[in-house]
Order: C-alpha cells, then structure tokens, then sequence
C-alpha cells in the first residue's frame, strides 16, 4: 500500500504524529509519500520506503499571498499520478482538508479513486477552526473526509459541540515509541547542567500564549526556593523573548537554560526529573507523553485530553490553569522525596505503555485497509 502523508514539518504535535507514524508505517513495508513545504523535523535518517515531496508555491506580483492551498493540492494530484498512492491521510485540518478534497475531485475527473483521511489534532479545531473566516470551509472539508479521526476523546466531543459534523469520528489516541524514550541518562550531560545535583525541571512546547510559559516561570521559582533545581526550556516561539526577560527580572536566569529547538529529546527527557506543562489547553499532550515514557513524572493543568493520560496523584499531577501556587506544591510533594519520585518515575513508565506505537499504529493499519475495501 502507498500512503501519502500530509502534514506541518514543524516540532508541533500534528507534525511531530504524522512523521513518526509515516515512519513507523515504512519499517513495516508500506510507502510513505510525505507531502509538505519542507522536509519535516522529525523525518531524518533513510528509508527506502519513505518519500518526500515539496510543496512549491510560485511568487508572482498578483498574489499578497501566496495560494498554498493550491499548491498543495496540485502537488497531491501529482503524487498520487505518478507514484500509484492508494490513500492520502491529511493532518490537521487546515488547510490540508479542504486542498485534499479538492486533490480527490480532480483526480476523480480522471477516473482515479482516492480516499482520504483527516486527522483533528487540537487547535485546527479549539482556535483556528472556529474563526468565523474558517469555519464554513472547515466544516465542509470535515464532513468530505472518507474517515475522521481525533487523538483524544476530548477533542472528539469539543469537534462535535462546535462543529455540525456529520459523520463518526474515531478516537486513535497519539502514541509513543517506548523504545526509543527508554534510554539511560547521559552523566556527563547531566552533570553540566546540574553540577552539584540539582533537580532537573523541564519543559517542550512551541513557546505559544496557550503554553502559558510564564506559569512555567513562576512555578520553578517557586519550587527552586525549597529544592535546589535547574530549568531547562526547550523549544522556539512567539513567547522566548518574554520568558528569557522574566527569568532576568526574578533573578533565575543563572538557573534557566533555553535550548531551543531540539530533535534528539529522549537525550534531554533521560536528564530531566520533572516535567511541566502548564496549558490552557492542550487537545492530548503528546509532550507529556514523551516525558512519561523515558520515566519523568509530569505537573500538568486539568484541561483538554490531558486527564486521559495522567492519572492525578499516581504518575504526575493535575491542577488548576494559572495555579502556580498548587503546581509548584505539587512538584516539591514529587521531588523532596527520592522514593515518592521513583514511584511516580515508575508508574509515569506505565502508564506511557498503554500508548506504545505498537499498540497503536495498527489501528490506522486496520482504518486504512477498511477504507480501502469500500
């Protein structure tokens, strides 16, 4: 089977699920035929079974804006001619929806049958999709899809709320590769950033208004008061300016490491003692995720698909959004006590089994061949 992928190739969740399901599918023998602007982050190595296609806007003065919709539809309808594609799985809804229905009608002229599938990842849903200058085509592009599906039974209801979707959207939950996460820390790396043994605090996003980095901020401020610890911020975004400034203002900058974009993370989640993700929403928490499969216990908010993988007081912590106050309680309750900490490591551990990528890539497997047969 040849599968064309279409996705973001930044370090955000859609991106980061798409790339390593392409892979995960490759390793097993399928075609994967990667369709986007550039090559994405997490596609490195080679495989003989993985293909990249880039999506080329031309600039011409008539455009304010280049038409990548487009594009990228055109550019589907040339993959799916010349590299015998059987199904196209589109991630995120926008624009990748509407340009693969467009893709689908094209390609129908000439009597080539294509399904496909869109993936809802969170904010092409909860912020995007519901400006008034989206949703209509959102909609419409959603209910077009052959099959929909949503990583989290949370974003499946808030779809449902706020959209009229009429058909059944499948629930196939994000995944990680306990395997990879599952590595031994390195102690030379460790020990420069935590040379006296501090605890390690970390945290991963795309640095957004909706990652609250500044709760991240104040929580390990709060916490180093009582626990000797280090911060490491890993990731780029709207909000790095902001936060390197705050750190500067309460005296923690010294503290603090801003590591930027990373690919290798398993390195940097083997190091870290705690993980904190303080969002205002996060449609499933593939971050978290990550974390708890290489043993680190994660401070999370109550909010989104978070609550359907961690369990509140077992593997990590839930709170409030903005209770920095109950977040930094609740990392210095994990931390303080080493055996309290390898229990939470232990059990965050387990918990990350229940979405090992094994578990659940053969649930697109089967989607795929189901919608084939139709």
């Amino acid at each position: 089977m040849n599968i064309g992928i279409v996705c973001y190739p930044t370090f955000g969740g859609s991106g980061v699920l798409a790339t390593e399901l392409g892979k995960a599918l490759a390793d097993k023998g399928y075609g994967i035929h990667f369709i986007t602007y550039q090559q994405p982050v997490r596609l490195t190595g080679f495989s003989a079974n993985i293909f990249f296609h880039e999506v080329r806007v031309p600039s011409y003065p008539l455009f304010d804006f280049p038409p990548y919709e487009t594009a990228l539809a055109s550019t589907m309808v040339d993959v799916v001619k010349n590299n015998n594609v059987d199904l196209l799985h589109v991630h995120y809804a926008i624009p990748h929806a509407s340009a693969a229905f467009m893709a689908k009608q094209i390609l129908a002229e000439e009597n080539i049958k294509v399904p496909f599938i869109t993936t809802l990842h969170g904010t092409d849903i909860t912020l995007v999709g519901r400006d008034k200058t989206y949703t209509p085509v959102v909609t419409f592009s959603i209910n077009q899809s052959d099959a929909i599906t949503a990583v989290s039974d949370n974003l499946r209801k808030e779809t449902l709320e706020n959209f009229e979707i009429k058909k059944e959207i499948s629930v196939i939950h994000n995944f990680v590769d306990i395997t990879r996460f599952s590595v031994k820390p390195m102690d030379a790396f460790k020990k420069a950033i935590a040379p006296n043994g501090e605890k390690i605090i970390l945290h991963a996003s795309n640095f957004r208004k909706v990652k609250r980095i500044v709760d991240v901020i104040y929580t390990f401020n709060k916490i180093k008061k009582s626990i000797p610890s280090k911060l490491l911020l890993v990731g780029d975004g709207p909000e790095r300016h902001m936060a390197e400034d705050l750190c500067r203002e309460l005296g923690i900058i010294e503290e603090t490491r801003f590591l930027g974009k990373q690919q290798d993370m398993e390195d940097i989640y083997a190091i870290a003692d705690l993980f904190l993700l303080p969002s205002e929403y996060e449609s499933f928490g593939l971050a978290a995720l990550e974390a708890m499969a290489a043993g680190t216990p994660v401070v999370a908010t109550n909010t989104g698909g978070i609550p359907e993988i961690i369990t509140h007081g077992k593997n990590g912590y839930l709170s409030g959004i903005g209770d920095v106050e109950q977040m930094s309680h609740q990392a210095i309750s994990i931390l303080s006590n080493d055996q309290v900490l390898n229990r939470f490591s232990e059990e965050a551990r387990k918990q990350a089994e229940s979405f090992d990528i094994h578990k659940i890539v053969p649930k697109y497997e089967d989607l795929y061949q189901r919608l084939l047969k139709k």
